[in-house]
């Protein structure tokens, strides 16, 4: 996959997922409070992972490279 692909798909994913914090943040605790675990269990997670990625994925990419001797 094209390295410019990957780092859109990222950001995409980064984007879509962080979303609901807004909604977690700014909206209501006792309309909120049924969402909780989803984005703390789901939506959370991704976007660690996604933002991780697109900050530090290089060294994770040559870190799992096979090292051809």
């Amino acid at each position: 996959m094209n390295q410019a692909t990957q780092r859109t798909i990222l950001r995409w994913v980064h984007i879509l997922f962080g979303l609901p914090l807004i909604g977690l943040v700014y909206g209501p605790p006792a309309e909120t409070e049924p969402y909780r675990y989803m984005f703390q269990y789901l939506f959370m997670p991704v976007l660690l992972v996604s933002g991780l990625w697109m900050w530090k994925g290089h060294l994770v990419t040559r870190l799992f490279a096979r090292k051809s001797t």
